[in-house]
């Protein structure tokens, strides 16, 4: 009873490490400060300015249903900012310990600062 005790212990750990560490990777690729996303209330906020998406949406994730329409579409908009597809943002919820540390380490990008960089000057394309 112990050793599983000390087993599901060990992997929780191992869990909280690797999103601890991919969100604060996800962070900084997106020009944030990596600390921020331990920071709970903080992290929130940085994340609704790296998505591009207003402050008052944090209030919707505090009522009961209407949050998980909200987490959804973040989580989305999370997976658009580095220019990935619905099927990653499936990804994102249904496997989060495999597809985080894919957002995180992989090749992706941040893109929506370079679609405002591109509006600027005029030729912004739909991404």
């Amino acid at each position: 009873m112990a050793t599983a005790l000390l087993f599901v212990a060990l992997l929780y750990l191992a869990l909280l490490v690797l999103f601890v560490v991919s969100y604060w990777k996800i962070f900084t690729k997106a020009g944030k400060p990596g600390w921020a996303s331990i920071v709970p209330i903080y992290s929130a906020i940085v994340m609704m300015e790296i998505i591009k998406k207003p402050l008052w949406w944090l209030l919707m994730l505090l009522i009961p249903l209407v949050n998980i329409y909200f987490i959804v579409v973040m989580v989305n908009e999370l997976s658009k900012s580095f220019g990935k597809t619905q099927g990653f943002t499936a990804g994102l919820i249904f496997l989060p310990v495999v597809f985080y540390p894919i957002l995180a380490f992989g090749d992706a990008e941040y893109i929506y600062d370079k679609t405002d960089e591109l509006e600027e000057i005029g030729v912004a394309q739909e991404v």
